[in-house]
């Protein structure tokens, strides 16, 4: 539990039902101000971003944190658990933090996998992102053969061929070919 006064937050909403706990590896975002900052104050909290229903409720807590400013201009100071092209100190916009809740419904396998693609083939913030993502993503290999072998495999284009000569076929030259129009990065193969 942190050392944060929830005494001084609005009745209708409690501050530590928001609080992250870094063993879920949920996105979560740390919440100061400018000026609290700018006068050598770390204050702030560890928001976890799956807790919320939805922008304005975030906005509504992050309101509630930092009530003892008129107008409070928030610094999100560090992040964790969503990919490094969504965050920014200065702002976490509703665009998103809709991303993110998007990124939060992935399955774990899935997660790595779009992580991989968010580093080699994109730097999106919009919603295509995901379909960009869906279309492109081929699977996990363990190397760029392997990924040959299995399109060899898949399009079955070694079925007519007799057993002692298929053993000849070059699948790494195979993969090279390939590559031309795929990236392999981190273990996932994406289509150019």
């Amino acid at each position: 539990m942190s050392n944060i006064d929830f005494v001084s937050a609005p009745a209708d909403i409690k501050l530590s039902d928001y609080e992250f706990d870094f063993r879920t590896g949920n996105p979560a975002v740390y919440v100061g101000t400018y000026h609290k900052y700018a006068s050598g104050s770390l204050f702030g909290m560890w928001m976890d971003l799956t807790k919320f229903y939805d922008y304005e409720e975030f906005m509504d807590a992050c309101r509630a944190l930092h009530n003892d400013e008129e107008d409070p201009e928030f610094m999100f100071q560090d992040y964790e658990g969503f990919p490094e092209d969504w965050y920014s100190e200065s702002s976490l916009d509703e665009d998103t933090f809709d991303l993110i809740q998007k990124y939060v419904d992935l399955d774990d396998d899935k997660k790595d996998a779009f992580e991989a693609f968010m580093e080699c083939k994109s730097s999106g913030r919009d919603a295509e992102v995901f379909e960009d993502f869906e279309d492109r993503y081929q699977g996990e290999f363990d190397s760029e053969e392997d990924f040959a072998r299995y399109i060899a495999d898949e399009c079955c284009m070694l079925d007519n061929v007799p057993d002692n000569i298929k053993q000849y076929f070059d699948y790494e030259a195979f993969a090279r070919d390939l590559f031309m129009d795929y990236t392999y990065w981190n273990g996932y193969v994406f289509r150019d």
